[in-house]
């Protein structure tokens, strides 16, 4: 019998949908990536097809098999990580959903969330799941779905109705879906971003689904982050794998990073950015902006929780910049655009597409760009535009400064921006510490891989993660103190420039 050196994670994203094989060291051996088609159906609405997730999934697995050469027989274990609070609503006897997947970054359900707000305010459900009203969330998305797809409130009252982020989705396709007696389950760091489930408890609430109008019968079982779940189906390129992992995917980048001390923390930059600090076993609750969500759960093991800075558009403004103005082919090039100038050029572009995230919780936000005058061209929009995601970051850092009640030393960062040593190094200027990237970058799938393994005893337990994680660059402040108030000052008075705008009139 083949002995099993390898375990395998897939990484449901935003952009993409990929799968990684790794080795006991935690280095990549083998992967496969395909393109999600992001769906825009009107301004502010973002969605994406379920059922080409799941087929991109299941090509990115055929992909990463075939690239590392190897079988079924030698996977140990398969670990999901996903794009967290994108909500997916199907049916249980066909598998069909019944409307593309809301994505985190979508707006719609602003109205449902003022309308909870009108008794209790945003802040209604924070002390009991950790998190403000707001359209990022997935309970106001199921909601809107059964609100606004024909049949679909009747269907869901008659049982007939599935919700989950997309770990649940892809997680019960591969263990049967409709036909094969799929397992709806999540995890709890997804559940954690439902706005749905207690976080003292880990539990759902039934008084907060009730109140959107939400079926019980409609949701996922919760289990922790590192469990053997089942095996996939009896047919297919993984056939009687165990499934052991499911970790929203900030919180398997910090799983990955070996962030398992209290005050160790890590910031992701990829479609949005993500600052988590873990808090250990207490949920402390934020007075400054920031979300209070669990960062993960190993078998029966008590719960570790995290203060959370979500900033909804970083790299996703270098994709704006290249598909809607054409400014850039390739995501690359923003870097050798940005270095064909010295500074910003006094430009500074806030890019609140679906209002401002962490620390400010800005609904009404849309983006800008000021402090234009004829001097300012191409180079310097490209440096402006890779300067927002640090400057995001700043802010969320002061803010997470003040709510843990100590300074941060030192930023472990992670995801495919952190390759662009310019922002790298202006992140490191404007935050006034050092800015460290592991060897391994794919920090997200990794944390997914770990908690798989770790399930079925590929390794050990923890210490092998913190064992494996090494240093693989760091970017030291170079900038002057006054220089980087100065921007800091000018950043924040761009940000007020951005505020107050939505109402009725504008979407």
């Amino acid at each position: 019998m083949t002995t099993p050196t390898y375990v395998l994670a897939i990484d449901q994203g935003t952009t993409s949908s990929r799968a990684i094989v790794f080795d006991h060291q935690g280095q990549p051996v083998a992967s496969g990536q395909l393109e999600n088609k992001q769906i825009f159906p009107r301004a502010g609405w973002v969605e994406h097809d379920p059922m080409e997730l799941w087929k991109n999934v299941r090509e990115a697995v055929g992909k990463a098999l075939a690239s590392a050469d190897i079988s079924r027989d030698q996977i140990a274990a398969v670990g999901i990580t996903n794009q967290r609070e994108t909500a997916v609503v199907w049916d249980r006897n066909t598998g069909k959903p019944v409307h593309n997947a809301i994505v985190w970054q979508d707006t719609r359900t602003q109205k449902i969330c003022d309308e909870l707000a009108r008794h209790g305010g945003v802040d209604r459900y924070k002390n009991r799941v950790g998190l403000p009203l707001a359209t990022y969330f997935s309970g106001p998305k199921v909601a809107w779905i059964l609100d606004n797809v024909k049949g679909a409130r009747a269907a869901a009252e008659a049982g007939d109705l599935l919700f989950g982020t997309t770990d649940s989705w892809v997680l019960w396709n591969m263990t049967g879906g409709a036909k094969g007696g799929g397992l709806h389950v999540t995890d709890v760091t997804n559940a954690s971003r439902t706005m749905l489930m207690n976080l003292d408890t880990l539990d759902w609430n039934e008084q907060i689904c009730a109140d959107m109008g939400i079926p019980m019968s409609m949701l996922p079982e919760i289990k922790a982050s590192s469990q053997v779940y089942g095996e996939t189906r009896a047919q297919g390129l993984l056939a009687g794998r165990p499934i052991a992992g499911i970790l929203g995917d900030q919180q398997a980048a910090t799983f990955g990073q070996a962030c398992f001390a209290r005050g160790l923390g890590k910031n992701t930059y990829g479609t949005g950015s993500f600052l988590l600090i873990n808090t250990g076993r207490e949920a402390v609750r934020s007075d400054n902006g920031l979300l209070t969500t669990v960062a993960y759960q190993v078998g029966s093991r008590d719960p570790v929780y995290a203060l959370e800075g979500s900033i909804a558009v970083t790299g996703s403004l270098v994709q704006w910049l290249r598909d809607n103005l054409g400014i850039i082919k390739d995501a690359q090039e923003v870097e050798t655009l940005a270095l064909s100038v010295k500074d910003n050029g006094g430009a500074y572009f806030v890019p609140a597409f679906s209002g401002l995230f962490a620390p400010h919780w800005r609904p009404d936000a849309r983006g800008a760009l000021v402090g234009l005058t004829r001097y300012v061209n191409n180079g310097h929009l490209a440096r402006a535009v890779l300067e927002a995601t640090a400057f995001q970051t700043a802010d969320v850092v002061q803010a997470m400064n003040v709510d843990s009640n100590s300074e941060l030393r030192e930023l472990k960062v992670d995801g495919g921006m952190t390759a662009n040593e310019t922002l790298m190094q202006f992140q490191a200027d404007i935050l006034g510490v050092d800015v460290v990237r592991p060897e391994v970058t794919e920090t997200t799938a990794l944390g997914a891989a770990y908690a798989a393994g770790i399930a079925v005893g590929f390794w050990e337990g923890q210490r092998d993660v913190e064992s494996n994680w090494k240093e693989g660059a760091r970017w030291k402040p170079r900038m002057k103190a006054d220089e980087r108030d100065r921007l800091l000052r000018n950043w924040r008075k761009a940000v007020t420039k951005t505020l107050d705008w939505v109402d009725d009139d504008v979407l």
